[in-house]
């Protein structure tokens, strides 16, 4: 198996993929966050390449952070001021380097979810 972490951002108050939202990777070091990468969700809600591949996958806590709240704002959705949900933050860990994370986050003004996909 390939080990490799990815993602997509589902809008579940409109019902479609969310692009054009920015997703910021980092790498936990104890309390510290080291900023990885920082990406951009395209037309179909998904990156066009693994946010880590096999070459890149470590054993440890990451963290993703979904701006939910400039995506919503450019979509239209009168949002409060301030947002219920601006920024989302993920932090989950990999314990298998060789095996497929996926982490999509579904998201709307009021509540996401997610899960460990493959």
């Amino acid at each position: 198996m390939i080990g490799k972490l990815s993602t997509h951002v589902l809008d579940t108050a409109r019902g479609c993929p969310a692009p054009g939202v920015r997703i910021d990777l980092a790498r936990m070091v104890g309390a510290q966050r080291v900023e990885l990468k920082t990406v951009y969700t395209n037309a179909d809600g998904r990156t066009d390449q693994p946010l880590l591949d096999t070459h890149e996958m470590d054993v440890g806590q990451y963290e993703l952070t979904f701006h939910v709240g400039d995506y919503f704002r450019a979509a239209g959705v009168a949002l409060p001021s301030p947002a219920f949900l601006d920024t989302v933050p993920l932090r989950f860990a990999v314990a298998d380097p060789l095996a497929g994370y996926h982490v999509p986050l579904l998201v709307s003004p009021w509540s996401y979810s997610t899960y460990r996909g493959s």
